[in-house]
């Protein structure tokens, strides 16, 4: 069954899908790496992604546009447009029924040629034009010379909207204050356990739109075993990460969870068949603990990343 999502209207009135889907990184031949993917160098991710045919990625991703998924939400650090381009030809989704979207790598913005990046990721997609172009973090000082060539890009008509990844409050204000394009998307790390609220109403603010990666914390336990999640969830039959979801798109937020799971990208996108009641809202707000899972932009090696 084609699960039917819901959309938000961004500030330059393009219309973008509530829920997404992070493709991320093909799985890893256990004989090959045996240690935890964040210790990989990401480099040599990329490297082994493009070295290899993966099927089971491949058909992963087919598989979620076929259930219902239309924004992909990806980076060119990630080494897999060619695998996406080959899963979105697979699943026989219309171009444009879909929403792309790819980031700038870290690398690039140091090299300092956007263009010559994203040209070849249009090429691996297989497109000839994506739906958002953002940056993956704020390298500094580099990521206001990568956004002004973001802006001939979206100029040129191969970008139909900008956004930025990992931005705090004051890498948006020095954007607004170098240019005439606003960000309509901000892409951070969101989850009950890390609420972001600050940061989110300054967006709000500026007519941008928060998408949250790491959107139900890595199955952390002190989410997954909240009895104020399972509470709730047992109250509409569905599950704790079902309800984080949902508590996303209730504020306003865009999560983009990752899963080759069948079974989970199903859970994730069944979500627009209840709405949460505002005091389980504020419920769910209450297990905020500033519990940060990813990397803090103002504190992290841009190199690794």
């Amino acid at each position: 069954m084609i699960k039917q999502i819901e959309y938000f209207t961004l500030n330059n009135n393009q219309n973008i899908p509530t829920i997404g889907i992070g493709p991320g990184i093909p799985n890893y031949n256990k004989k090959w790496f045996d240690f935890k993917i964040d210790i990989i160098n990401k480099y040599y991710r990329a490297l082994y992604s493009r070295l290899i045919s993966n099927p089971k990625f491949i058909n992963s991703v087919a598989f979620a546009l076929k259930r219902g998924y239309r924004l992909i939400d990806n980076s060119a650090a990630y080494g897999n447009e060619k695998l996406i381009g080959k899963a979105i030809k697979k699943s026989g989704i219309k171009r444009e029924d879909l929403f792309i979207t790819t980031r700038v790598s870290n690398k690039q913005q140091f090299r300092g040629n956007i263009r010559e990046e994203f040209m070849k990721s249009l090429d691996d997609l297989g497109v000839s034009y994506v739906d958002l172009y953002m940056f993956h973090w704020p390298v500094t000082n580099c990521y206001l010379k990568t956004w002004s060539q973001m802006v001939e890009l979206y100029n040129e008509g191969l970008v139909k909207t900008l956004g930025v990844a990992n931005c705090h409050q004051h890498h948006l204000e020095e954007i607004l204050k170098n240019s005439e394009i606003i960000p309509a998307i901000n892409q951070i790390e969101v989850h009950p356990l890390f609420t972001q609220k600050p940061l989110i109403a300054y967006c709000i603010s500026k007519g941008i739109i928060v998408e949250a990666y790491t959107p139900i914390a890595r199955n952390d336990d002190r989410l997954v075993r909240s009895k104020v999640l399972q509470k709730i969830g047992k109250n509409y039959n569905k599950t704790v990460q079902q309800i984080v979801l949902r508590w996303h798109i209730q504020n306003g937020l865009i999560p983009v969870p990752r899963s080759h799971n069948k079974k989970r990208q199903i859970e994730n996108i069944s979500i627009f068949d209840f709405k949460l009641t505002p005091v389980e809202m504020k419920k769910i707000d209450s297990s905020n603990l500033n519990s940060r899972l990813r990397y803090d932009p103002d504190n992290c090696d841009f190199t690794i990343l």
